[in-house]
């Protein structure tokens, strides 16, 4: 069995975000020589999320709409806030949106259903933040 480890890194210009990444990890399955496997995509980061649906900006907005109504920003109305942090907020919405995604690796692709790709979600952003993608397979 072989394995590839790659770290993907963002910094996104806002607080939240969500980044289409799909690309960037079929880059790194191509390096790994790998046809046939899994693919672990993970969020290193508590405040960040990676996490599979549709390619779609509108969605895209929904999401990030969605989860702000669920946690809205918040300087200090969070506990979590009290320890000097402004950010409690993003905790919750990474853990509404989720912490990696596996995909199945068949013939050296990825193997998605329909309209499936892969996207880093950031909830506490304008710094640097890393994504781990670990392949491992024949």
């Amino acid at each position: 069995m072989k394995s590839h480890t790659a770290y993907l890194t963002f910094n996104t210009s806002e607080r939240c975000a969500i980044v289409h990444i799909t690309p960037q990890v079929e880059a790194e399955l191509a390096r790994s020589g790998i046809k046939e496997g899994l693919c672990l995509v993970n969020a290193m980061h508590i405040t960040s999320s990676v996490f599979v649906n549709d390619n779609e900006s509108g969605l895209h907005r929904d999401f990030l709409e969605w989860v702000e109504k669920l946690a809205p920003y918040d300087a200090h109305g969070y506990k979590h806030n009290l320890t000097g942090e402004d950010n409690g907020d993003a905790h919750l919405k990474r853990t509404v949106m989720g912490r990696e995604v596996v995909v199945a690796v068949t013939a050296g692709q990825l193997d998605f259903g329909p309209w499936e790709r892969i996207f880093y979600g950031e909830f506490d952003g304008r710094r640097r933040k890393r994504v781990l993608v670990k392949i491992i397979g024949e």
